[in-house]
């Protein structure tokens, strides 16, 4: 009859204190399987101009497609030209019912970035493309189109240097040459939280 030694009985416990047995895979709290396709909407941008909302628009599509390699994307650019097409004033249960018959998508995802706290390292007046600190508000929504109830919804906050901004009309303007390397980690953060939901995890 073998016995268990001290030290094997320390190793179990100390395996089972830290979780080095088997793992489950458990499904992402947002799964979209249910859904035959999904629709994705340009974010939107507050307090700002250029192409940082497409950048985080095509960086969640991305994050999305990693999550649920399956699901069916489809996009359909900026909300307020779906919104003038419908000849409304605002994404209401009509606009959403028309995007749902025509391009047969049961729910859509939109998002809205705020930006705010810029502080340049010199004057957006004077130079035309500088480093500056800002931060950035993203919040992501899947919208049920039949009804216009928000089904999911999530906010992160970031503040980060980022390079290469201007300012046109009083407005900062992401711009950048190489926007990647200008504020591509910016992007990636916000995008990589607020799609935490999306993604299945080990437990």
């Amino acid at each position: 009859m073998s016995k268990t030694t001290p030290i094997c009985a320390l190793l179990s416990a100390a395996c089972l204190a830290t979780g080095c047995g088997p793992k489950m895979l458990v499904p992402p709290r947002l799964d979209l399987e249910p859904f035959p396709n999904v629709g994705l909407a340009t974010f939107s941008i507050e307090n700002a101009k250029g192409d940082l909302n497409e950048m985080a628009t095509q960086q969640f599509l991305s994050e999305l497609f990693n999550a649920q390699p399956d699901v069916r994307v489809i996009e359909l650019g900026p909300m307020e030209r779906l919104v003038e097409e419908a000849g409304r004033d605002r994404p209401d249960r009509d606009v959403l019912r028309r995007i749902a018959a025509e391009y047969d998508v049961p729910v859509i995802f939109t998002g809205h970035m705020k930006v705010s706290n810029v502080t340049p390292e010199a004057s957006l007046y004077r130079f035309p493309n500088v480093s500056a600190v800002v931060s950035v508000q993203l919040t992501v929504r899947m919208l049920e189109t039949e009804s216009g109830a928000t089904l999911w919804s999530n906010s992160v906050r970031a503040t980060e240097g980022v390079g290469e901004l201007g300012v046109a009309g009083g407005e900062i303007v992401f711009s950048a040459q190489d926007p990647n390397e200008a504020y591509g980690h910016l992007v990636e953060h916000l995008v990589a939280e607020v799609t935490k939901d999306l993604r299945p995890t080990y437990r």
